[in-house]
């Protein structure tokens, strides 16, 4: 009897290590155990979606698992981005995190359902795409940024620039532009960037910000409709390689872009996110990829959560102070 009951002892004591075994394992499953989804806090045919599509295919590849791209626009990326940090924080749910929701929107509007400073991680950046000043080729009198420049200064508060609404990048580069300037100028903001490049062919108004590759279509045409005086990146652009950056011009610190790279919820585990970090990274080395993305102007991104994070805290940091000094308010 008592044999009978010590082998039934060992047999629970190895079917209850059998089982415990089996749970550790499960608990430390690889990652992805299934399907991810990148969230595009954007409506599709965006800039944010195709390279989110693009990213997502290269990275399901690499990781063995599908990763599927699933809109939610609304409330200047809001309601996307807020889906994102509301996720299970298990790296099954990443999305796109960019400029507006991440930097801008805080400061601009007073009720937000997510903090981007506490309620998300940093994955990586995958571009940036920096913005470029253009005038009317034929309404414009300005022939280069000193014109534009010495005009502002000799009447102020009297030159125009358009914009695609209140709080974006073009907005805030017009603005960063006026205080370099030293002069007040006339923000006109429009609902899209299709009104603005419109009016500012006709003459209507002074000047824009916009990205290159909708720019190129209008400075590049057969007979130009556009003029690019100035473009806010580090170094000149191969699309604009006779017009200069604004720090050859005497503008410091003027390299403005609209960006976007990979986010997750906090908590995700950090081995995920160093392994969806390096999915990044080698999608973004794949020639496909890299030629899509440079082949229209834009910069390249890649590197560690680390300097996407430090990216995005000098960013939010940058343009809170000119949102709160201008008393910029949402449209």
């Amino acid at each position: 009897m008592h044999k009978r009951q010590s082998l039934k002892l060992i047999a629970g004591a190895v079917f209850a290590a059998a089982a415990g075994y089996a749970a550790a394992q499960g608990a430390a499953a690889p990652f992805p155990s299934k399907t991810i989804t990148m969230v595009v806090p954007y409506a599709p045919g965006g800039s944010s979606d195709t390279r989110a599509r693009q990213v997502a295919a290269k990275m399901g590849a690499i990781l063995g698992q599908s990763v599927i791209v699933e809109n939610k626009p609304g409330a200047a990326g809001n309601i996307g981005t807020d889906a994102i940090a509301k996720a299970t924080p298990d790296g099954h749910v990443i999305g796109i995190g960019n400029l507006a929701p991440l930097t801008v929107n805080r400061s601009m509007m007073p009720k937000m359902p997510f903090d981007p400073a506490t309620d998300l991680v940093p994955i990586g950046l995958i571009e940036k795409g920096p913005l470029v000043l253009m005038v009317s080729a034929d309404k414009s009198p300005f022939k280069s940024f000193a014109d534009l420049a010495a005009q502002a200064k000799s009447k102020p508060g009297t030159l125009s620039y358009a914009s695609a609404g209140n709080g974006g990048a073009f907005h805030l580069a017009g603005e960063l532009l006026e205080d370099a300037i030293g002069a007040p100028m006339v923000h006109v903001p429009y609902r899209g960037g299709g009104p603005a490049t419109t009016d500012l062919i006709a003459g209507t108004v002074g000047f824009m910000f916009d990205m290159v590759p909708a720019s190129l279509p209008y400075t590049k045409a057969t007979p130009p409709k556009a003029r690019a005086l100035a473009v806010a990146a580090d170094k000149r652009l191969p699309q604009y390689p006779d017009v200069p950056t604004f720090a050859e011009l005497g503008i410091r610190n003027f390299e403005v872009s609209n960006w976007f790279g990979l986010v997750a919820p906090k908590g995700t585990p950090a081995p995920v996110i160093a392994k969806l970090n390096d999915a990044l990274n080698r999608a973004l080395k794949d020639p496909e990829i890299a030629e899509r993305i440079t082949s229209q102007g834009n910069i390249l991104g890649g590197g560690t959560p680390e300097q996407f994070g430090q990216f995005i805290v000098a960013e939010r940091a940058r343009w809170s102070k000119i949102i709160q000094d201008k008393k910029i308010q949402a449209d």
